[in-house]
């Protein structure tokens, strides 16, 4: 199962629409999550018309209406892995420890917030990603979104994507 994985879009204020590569990507995955911060509402809609499945969550940025639609929290199996995805984890320092806690039954944590890309693994064999933001880089050198493969109970082709 394909997924491709975005979060901090920030849009209209970062950018009017996606870059044509992700939207690319959108139109191959199987599952495409989105870790918050959306901003426009208007983008859920269009990903939800595009895709063939949307997982999302709202960031600290997005108002009442994306509120509404989608949890602080989503949490899912695909191909026998656990997945949850949350916009915030909290500072660095600290996080696969608290992360470990916070997500016991779960294989794969995704999250946004920092805008900075990360993958690691916690000491309790939790898979952290965060994709970056493919509209606002802040201080990375490039836009940034992931792609992955879940298949048999396990994430495998995890790669950085840099616009």
């Amino acid at each position: 199962m394909k997924l491709l994985i975005m979060s901090d879009t920030h849009l209209p204020k970062r950018g009017q629409d996606l870059p044509a590569q992700v939207w690319d990507g959108v139109a191959e995955a199987d599952v495409v999550f989105h870790a918050g911060d959306w901003v426009l509402e208007s983008l859920l809609d269009k990903l939800e018309r595009r895709a063939k499945r949307v997982v999302g969550v709202w960031g600290n940025n997005d108002g009442p209406g994306l509120r509404r639609r989608l949890p602080e929290v989503a949490r899912l199996e695909l191909e026998g892995l656990r997945i949850a995805m949350t916009h915030e984890t909290g500072a660095s320092d600290g996080r696969e420890k608290r992360c470990d806690k916070a997500y016991p039954d779960t294989d794969l944590l995704i999250f946004g917030h920092s805008h900075i890309p990360w993958d690691t693994l916690t000491p309790g064999g939790l898979r952290l990603l965060n994709p970056g933001s493919p509209t606002d880089r802040r201080k990375q050198p490039d836009h940034t979104y992931l792609t992955a493969v879940a298949e048999n109970g396990a994430l495998h082709d995890v790669v950085l994507h840099r616009i």
